[in-house]
Order: C-alpha cells, then structure tokens, then sequence
C-alpha cells in the first residue's frame, strides 16, 4: 500500500472514533485535506500563504486587513469587505477568529481595539448601546448604528479562544471580561426604545438610517427566550425571525460551559434547539437552507432582502455550522444526512460549476460559482458519510486558488476559516488545568 493511501487510511479509521464523542471529548480534531493525500507541510504551507495574502498582501488585489494608526489602546485595524467599502462586524470578528486561530495576536488585538474604538455604542440614548454597529466605513463613522449577531456570536467566541490561548491583559484585553459582558448583554439587554437619529458616540454627529427619521425602534436581547434561539435583528419593532447561519451551536455549547453562570443552562439549551433548527430550515430533498427563517423553520421574506426566502450568500455558512457543531460535540444525530443531501444536490449540479444560490427546491438564481460556497460545502464532509462524493468537495477546496480581487472578502474569509476546519487546525482553546501548588 502506498504510504500516503496507508496514511490517509489511518486518518479515517481515527475520524471515525472521534465522530462518536466529538473533538471536544477526544482532542483529534479530523483532517481532510490529510485524507485527501496532502502533507503536512503541504497543508501548513497553504494555510500560512492564505493568511499572508489576506492580511498582508497586495493592498488593491489581495488584502482585507488594513492597518491604520494607534491609539492609547494600542494598534488599530480593520477587515473590509472591498466590494461595498465598509468594516462589518461580521469580517472583524471573522478575522479575529482566524488570528487566534493561527497564534497572531497582534492581528487580533488591533482588529479588537478598531472594534471598540469605532463600533461599540456607548450613547445611552441609542436602544442599541452596548452592541456593536454591524457596518461602518474605512474611516470609523457609521452606515449603521444597530448590530447584527452573527458579528457578537464570534466576536465572543473569539475572546474566550483568545482569553485561553494568551491568557488575559487589561482593559479592552482583558479577554474573557470582554467575552463574559457581550455574552451576557446579548441574553440580558434591556428593552429600550428610541427614534432616529442615533449616535454611536455620544457628541458623535446624528445618524438617520436610510436618511430617515421619525419611527420608534425597541432593541433588546439577541435571542428569543421562548423559542431558545438567536434572532436576526435584536430591533423588535418588527417580526421576530431568525437566521439558519446564525445558529452556532458548537459555540453555545462551550458558552453552557464557560459563559456568565446564570446562563449557562439557556445557551446548552439553544444548543440543542440550533440542532433541531438545521433539520426544521433545510429542504428535505435539496438540503437547502434560506437565508431569513421563522421560528418553525419556515423561509422568512423581508422587504428589505429580495433573495432572504432562498438560498443565498448567508445560507452558505448553515452546512458549515452544523458539520463543525458534530465534529466538536458528535450531538446531531441528523448532522450525517443533512450533509449528504446538500452534497448529492450539488453533486448532481455538477461540483465544479454549481450555482451560489438557488430556491429551496434547486432551481438555480445565479451563474456564479462562489469559492465561499466551495470552502463552506468542502466543511460540509466532516459530518457526511464516508464517500467518493464528500471527498470531492474537500479536493475542489483544496484546487480552488486563494480568493482575490473585488469579491476577496466574504470568500476570502470563508476560504481561510474552511481550510482550518477541514485541516483541524480549527480547535477549541479550552482553559488550561488549574494546577494545586504547594
């Protein structure tokens, strides 16, 4: 037998031991891109260039991290998404989440301390003070003076990765005060009302969105209590829905773990609802999940998104989230088939040229073929069966170049975070024993 076929072969047999408890329980965190037939090296070397480029290449065709200035806190530093011109919570915590993820702190620190100094509300008059605004401009002020929680679910994983991996400092570095308050407000954010315009700062000029003015907005909590889950929009002035790639329960189970106490039983809980969710918002024959759903998993339409009742840009994280979610906790017994449906859907699309979105029964919306779905639907082969078919997937990551140019940045990111999943080099940085001295 060929060495590397002999290799791979033990590598599987390992997966296969770990999939009944998860990585969490076992610490063998599975490697397709090993079972594929690459080297370490080889894996090593395209994790290390992904990263360079993205965050320190070619500042008009390559990178999304850009530099700019210090503060008193230190540092300063943003992820944009080149194609719109803006800074979202979403890319900044992303790109946090790759920082402690690949053991470059200073990354993560400026990209911190840019958050805080221009995203985090602190005008008490503003219903959303406390959070973070979910899309700002290059230059610090604002698009947007209301949070999205996708950006709080990593922005708050990433603390307590960071608070375990470096250990905690002070003020805004004092990791695990700053996961444990933003976790915390996040169940426990009053109700409050208020009318545009906004600040994000107090003595901040006023901020209008969309230029209106008028209409009353009720922020509050980023879940729903009865339903035990995250919500797309914490403003309550309208439905209340969710977002099937908002549901991160592989995160919640580590906050059951090290969260605030009293939330600890709530967030196991959501947990396990989140595993329900994956099956009640995906089409049973495609796979597919939308972008908005209902509490009941039904596909939710808003106004404002024309494409939110289908699969769309968000909808390429949901097969993700579920398939990390069993390779850390093995809790899903429905992880297995989810990941088989999505992928013989697309299989039969053809897996070099399917469509980046579609409705949920598979009827094609775009031409595109999106290396940020590549990347997502390769992760998806961590809780598939074992087949030629999930195999595939994991070799058209492996062939599809970084991203670059307009698009680099919600692919990019994708792309990055994918190949550490799918090397296991995505882990959890528990808290290290408390040792007894003498």
């Amino acid at each position: 037998m060929h060495l590397r076929t002999l290799a791979a072969s033990l590598l599987l047999l390992a997966a296969n031991a770990t999939a009944q408890q998860g990585a969490y329980a076992t610490h063998h965190y599975r490697n397709l891109l090993a079972e594929d037939g690459h080297t370490q090296a080889e894996i090593d070397a395209r994790i290390d260039a992904t990263f360079t480029q993205l965050f320190h290449g070619d500042k008009d065709t390559q990178a999304i991290f850009y530099e700019t200035g210090r503060n008193a806190s230190g540092p300063l530093a943003y992820v944009t998404d080149v194609a719109n011109h803006d800074a979202r919570t979403e890319g900044m915590s992303y790109g946090m989440m790759i920082a402690v993820e690949t053991n470059h702190k200073a990354e993560f620190d400026a990209l911190w301390n840019w958050a805080n100094t221009y995203m985090l509300i602190t005008d008490p008059a503003n219903p959303s003070v406390g959070y973070y605004a979910w899309s700002m401009n290059v230059d610090g002020t604002p698009r947007s003076v209301s949070p999205a929680p996708d950006g709080e679910e990593y922005f708050v994983m990433s603390l307590y990765f960071a608070a375990n991996r470096w250990g905690n400092g002070q003020g805004i570095y004092d990791y695990k005060a700053q996961a444990d308050r933003l976790l915390r407000l996040m169940r426990h954010h009053p109700m409050q009302k208020g009318s545009p315009p906004f600040r994000i700062h107090p003595g901040d000029p006023p901020f209008a969105p969309n230029g209106h003015s008028g209409w009353v907005t009720t922020v509050g909590p980023m879940v729903d209590e009865a339903a035990n889950m995250i919500v797309f929009v914490p403003d309550t002035g309208g439905d209340k829905y969710s977002d099937p790639s908002y549901h991160l329960p592989a995160f919640y189970d580590l906050w059951a773990l090290w969260g605030p106490k009293e939330d600890r039983q709530f967030w196991a809980k959501a947990a396990e609802t989140s595993r329900q969710y994956f099956v009640k918002s995906t089409n049973p024959t495609t796979g597919l999940s939308s972008d908005y759903a209902n509490f009941d998993g039904t596909p939710h339409a808003a106004e404002f998104n024309r494409m939110s009742a289908n699969f769309s840009y968000d909808s390429w994280r949901t097969a993700s989230n579920w398939s990390v979610d069993q390779s850390w906790w093995g809790r899903n017994p429905n992880a297995r088939a989810l990941s088989d449906r999505i992928q013989t859907f697309l299989s039969r699309q053809g897996i070099h040229t399917y469509a980046d979105q579609f409705t949920l029964d598979g009827k094609p919306l775009s031409t595109r073929h999106s290396t940020g779905m590549v990347a997502t639907t390769a992760v998806a082969s961590l809780a598939a069966s074992d087949t030629p078919q999930a195999k595939a997937f994991v070799h058209e990551l492996w062939t599809t170049p970084i991203p670059s140019g307009q698009q680099r940045y919600f692919d990019g990111m994708l792309y990055m975070m994918s190949l550490l999943h799918a090397s296991g080099q995505f882990r959890i940085w528990d808290a290290p024993p408390v040792r007894s001295g003498h």
